[in-house]
């Protein structure tokens, strides 16, 4: 059994931070692409930014400048750290990860945390 486990979201006003974490539990073996998707109502979810176990990162055009994604591979742990936010990254963040367990190789995906960006 994997779980991921999403924290650190809220409420928070435009221009605010907030920094989101995710770690990762259970029987794992080895952990490949980490990655934040985000859904906001009415829209379909959508990669945020993304991470290789080399550190490599991508990031969506609307999020590059003012977010950054990091890592603690010994934690097992994707980090979001979201800076000048605005009202439309107003959305449910959800953590994904490609693990490879003692059994098979999959992605798993946490139960999400809001973010929401109001005055």
């Amino acid at each position: 059994q994997v779980q991921l486990v999403e924290s650190g979201g809220g409420l928070v006003q435009p221009g605010g931070s907030l920094r989101l974490s995710c770690a990762a539990s259970g029987s794992i073996f080895s952990i490949y692409a980490m990655g934040w998707y985000r859904q906001a109502p009415g829209k379909q979810r959508e990669l945020v930014a993304g991470i290789t176990s080399g550190g490599g990162t991508n990031y969506v055009d609307s999020v590059k400048g003012r977010f950054t994604i990091s890592r603690d591979n010994a934690k097992n742990t994707v980090y979001l750290q979201m800076n000048s936010l605005k009202p439309e990254d107003t959305a449910v963040y959800y953590c994904n990860a490609d693990i490879l367990t003692t059994k098979w190789r999959d992605g798993y995906w946490g139960k999400g945390t809001l973010v929401t960006v109001s005055s």
